[in-house]
Order: structure tokens, then sequence, then C-alpha cells
């Protein structure tokens, strides 16, 4: 089969170590964990009809369903092995990052200086110390690049869209093992997909970018120009946050909607996976830059790549936070399919949304 089938592989180690390894998601007896032998498209099918009888929203599930969710998300991140698929994302990401951020100075040049200004400041409060110099630097570059600013936004646009797009394509491979699904869909289906999802990512970036810098001075003017009173203005420099929160919340949503071969009920504006995405980035943020500010030696460890490192290591742990949203959506449509009556061991457990590419080789099963 293309894509290793972890369960397979659980299915041949010794009768104890499969017990301990898959705990959380056997099923409650032996007749349940009873598989037909069926091909997969028959079983797609199957997963297919489940789902149509299981509940429409994660928020009819009971609670112990919930419970149930959250113990197979913990095994299936270890199983899917998702520390290492982070690692490759970080690999791609650090290759869109710099060209992305060019992208971005370069459109926030054209509204002013003070858009850039306010860049920096918000680097300044937001990223841990290390990754703040990093950041700051590379944005001092390209501010320092004056009166090239068109070459540099056309030039970025092109890098930012090959290297982003590698990060999208190897997000699609890492979402298709999470759901236990193989890849279905033709190149023809896959490249388009792979370059209109990273133009759309990279056009919501810098829309979060306009929405961070949207303060002080330049909203001052703005306020100015709509006859905006303080009041309004004091109200934006507030709630840009939670709107901020919300806009990553939608692109991850979207990320996990669009990347895996897997037909669902439709597109969710925000996902509860890409809410405990952000949450949880958030929250290995904030510990990272307290653990770098206050523990960490990185600096005597690594000398004058420290910055470089810190960097990557909280990308990494941006990606973690992301693939464990994405698991934790793909348990939650595991879990709606087993109220819908299919057996806790059925994959796939959803329809694909394309499978022409797997019949030759399910006819050689």
């Amino acid at each position: 089969m293309g894509l290793r089938r972890k369960h397979d592989v659980n299915h041949q180690r010794e009768p104890a170590e499969a017990v301990g390894a898959t705990e959380a998601t056997e099923p409650a007896n032996a007749a349940e964990a009873a598989e037909p032998d069926a091909t997969e498209p028959a079983k797609a099918a199957e997963a297919a009809e489940a789902v149509e009888r299981g509940p429409d929203s994660p928020t009819e599930l009971p609670a112990r369903s919930w419970l149930a969710v959250l113990r197979r998300t913990a095994g299936e991140f270890r199983d899917d092995e998702l520390s290492d698929r982070a690692a490759a994302l970080t690999y791609y990401g650090v290759l869109a990052v710099f060209p992305a951020l060019l992208v971005v100075v370069s459109v926030l040049g054209l509204i002013g200086p003070s858009a850039t200004n306010s860049l920096l400041d918000n680097i300044q409060k937001l990223a841990p110390g290390s990754v703040r110099d990093l950041l700051r630097t590379a944005v001092t570059q390209v501010r320092s690049s004056r009166g090239a600013g068109g070459t540099l936004a056309v030039v970025g646009l092109a890098g930012a869209l090959w290297s982003a797009s590698g990060y999208v394509a190897a997000f699609i491979r890492a979402s298709n093992v999470v759901y236990d699904m193989r890849e279905g869909r033709p190149v023809w289906k896959t490249t388009p997909l792979r370059v209109g999802l990273t133009l759309l990512m990279m056009a919501l970036l810098l829309a979060s970018a306009v929405i961070v810098v949207f303060t002080g001075p330049l909203a001052q003017r703005a306020g100015d120009l709509l006859g905006l009173g303080h009041t309004a203005l004091v109200a934006w420099s507030i709630a840009k946050w939670p709107v901020l929160v919300v806009l990553v919340a939608f692109m991850i949503a979207l990320l996990y909607w669009a990347a895996p071969n897997v037909r669902d009920r439709g597109f969710r504006w925000v996902s509860p996976g890409s809410l405990l995405a952000v949450v949880l980035w958030l929250i290995l943020s904030a510990g990272f830059a307290l653990y770098v500010a206050n523990f960490a030696s990185y600096n005597k460890t690594y000398g004058t790549v420290a910055g470089v490192i810190v960097f990557l290591v909280w990308l990494w742990l941006s990606n973690l936070a992301i693939l464990l949203g994405l698991e934790f959506d793909a348990e939650l449509a595991r879990e709606r399919a087993i109220e819908g009556g299919m057996s806790a061991r059925h994959e796939p457990y959803v329809p694909p949304r394309d499978a022409r590419k797997w019949p030759d080789e399910a006819d050689n099963q």
C-alpha cells in the first residue's frame, strides 16, 4: 500500500505489546474487533454511511465520547510520529517564513514607515528573545532597501510561493497520515490545491500583519479620515487581538479542511482542533519565551547561532500545536462515525474526497 498503515504494523507485534500500544483505541469486545475482509473502497463506503448516521456536529457528542477522543488523540499523536512530522514542517517553514516576511514588509512599506515601525514594536512585545532579535534584524534589512519595494514584493512573492507551497505539500502528506487515509487525488488536482492554498494562506497572513500594525499613529490617521473618535480607537486597540486570534484559527481550520483527502460534512470557519491549536500555541510560545529568558543557556551552548536555534525550536513547537489540533479534529471525526455504528478499528473512518488512485492497488490486495 502507498501509505504506511500504523494499525497493520501494530497487528504484527507480540500480543502483550499490541495490547499496550492500542489500549486507548481497542474495541469493547472481540466481535467488534473483527473487521470484514473487504476492499478499501468498500470500507470507505461503509465509513461514509456511518458518518451520515452519526452526529452532524462535534457538539452533539456525549461527554463520554469527548473523553475517548482525548485519550485517542494522545495515543494517535505518538503512533503517527507527529513530532517527527513537525520537524519536517519546520524545515519547510524556515524556507517559507523569510520570503513571506519580505513580502509583508514590502507591502507595509507601501502604507508608510509607521506601519513597519508598528510591526517591529509588536515583534518586540510578542516574540521570544532570540527569535525577536532575528526577526527584527530581517525586517530592518528589508526596510533599509529603499526604492526597491515593488521589485522586492514581486521577487519575494515568487520565492515565498515556491517555498510555502512546499510546506503545504508536506502538510497534505501529514494530514493524510493523521486521518489514516491514502492519497487518492491525481497530481492535476493536488498541484492547483497546493498552490491555491498557499496563495490564500499568504493573503490571510498579510491581513494578519495589517491587523497587527494598524495601531498608534496609523490608526489615528485612519480614524481621523473616517471620523472616528478616541473611544473607537481604544476599542480597536483591544479588539484587534481577539480578531487576530480568530483569523489565525480560521487559517488553521482552512488547512485542516483542504489538506487531507477526506470528505467531511463541510467547511467550518473555526474547528475545535483549530481553536485547540491556537490556545496551545499561545501557551507554548509564552512558556518557551519564559524558559529562554530565565533558564536556558542557548547563548553559551550555540554562541552566535543561538538565535537561529531558538527560532527553530519555536517553529517546531508551533507545528506540534498545529498537528495536535489536526489529530484532535480527526479523532472527533472518528468518534462521530463510531456513534453512527462503525467499529473503532475500522479504517478509513471517513470517506475520501477522491479515490481514483486507489483501484489498481486495491485489486492487488
